[in-house]
């Protein structure tokens, strides 16, 4: 089988095909599809909630899937919110698949209409598949040659005709998830015994507090705090750790122990709200300490503390 025969890019005035040109935005968006930022192509009901959804402004990769097609995608851009109409219900349920879909009738085995004017198309749209099943994820699911990318499914109760938030389930993907991953380490250079006043959570040990740059991209962080190695003393101590990243803090972890070493470890997902990315903030250990028992902690030279974060992206909540 030949080669086609004009690779991106030849000069003399040379043709290039449009799967050659759709081949580089397959390469540029790595073989995937989906939304380019977290916040594009959001799904949601309008202000005053009535028979249509808006569709907000953003880009996406679209993989092409006529016959032929491998290694092709297409970008697509929504410049401003686009209303689409939903049918009300009748005494049934009803569930329906918002997709953003190409219909390009001269790609290769497509059967769409033709445009009025093949200069500016349109050929792209927010489609509605109406009465899908209620467990649809995907629009290849219903519809498998469609080139197209699900952005949310509608659950929609008997007899109604007006489309609330809580009806819309957000099924967009990232068509490249950024993730970046960091691990600080601090071990005390003397004795840090328990300053702080029990039964309150406070930052503890003071070399367990990093300033840390959340990425601008970032929509979610992963983090377990390990404080390894730190001595109980005066006794049993009841209490919890967690650590806390800007303003946000993690699940707590409890423990309990009388005079020993212990590893005192917590981890959890958080959410990162926008006010935080892209600032500096600081990743800190947070301790609490029973009040009525009369145990300590200490971190010395034979503690360490460790901090793993993974910063990574997801689409945006819908709000």
């Amino acid at each position: 089988m030949a080669w086609d025969s004009v690779p991106w890019f030849v000069e003399g005035g040379a043709e290039h095909s449009s799967e050659v040109t759709r081949l580089l935005s397959y390469a540029a968006f790595g073989g995937g599809e989906g939304i380019v930022g977290s916040a594009d192509l959001q799904a949601r009901a309008l202000q005053t909630p009535a028979a249509a959804v808006q569709v907000m402004p953003g880009a996406c990769a679209i993989l092409n899937r006529a016959a032929g097609s491998s290694y092709q995608a297409y970008a697509a851009r929504l410049p401003s919110a686009d209303s689409i109409p939903i049918a009300a219900t009748g005494v049934s349920a009803r569930s329906d698949l918002i997709v953003a879909r190409i219909e390009n009738p001269y790609s290769y085995g497509e059967t769409w209409p033709n445009p009025q004017d093949p200069t500016t198309g349109p050929y792209v749209f927010t489609r509605v598949i109406s009465g899908v099943p209620n467990t649809t994820t995907n629009a290849r699911q219903v519809r498998a040659n469609d080139s197209a990318i699900t952005i949310a499914r509608i659950d929609i109760p008997p007899n109604t005709s007006s489309i609330t938030q809580a009806m819309i389930k957000d099924l967009r993907q990232l068509v490249i998830q950024r993730k970046d991953r960091e691990i600080y380490t601090a071990s005390p250079s003397n004795e840090q015994t328990w300053a702080g006043n029990k039964g309150t959570w406070v930052q503890w040990p003071p070399v367990a507090r990093w300033q840390v740059t959340v990425p601008a991209w970032a929509t979610k962080a992963k983090a377990v705090m390990n404080l390894a190695g730190v001595q109980v003393i005066n006794g049993y101590v009841w209490g919890g750790c967690a650590f806390r990243i800007g303003t946000e803090t993690g699940q707590s972890v409890w423990f309990e122990a009388t005079t020993s070493r212990i590893n005192a470890i917590s981890a959890d997902t958080l959410t990162i709200p926008k006010a935080l990315r892209g600032t500096t903030v600081w990743l800190e250990s947070m301790i609490f300490l029973d009040s009525k028992l009369p145990g300590i902690v200490q971190a010395d030279t034979a503690t360490t503390a460790v901090a793993d974060v993974e910063w990574y992206q997801t689409p945006d909540d819908a709000v």
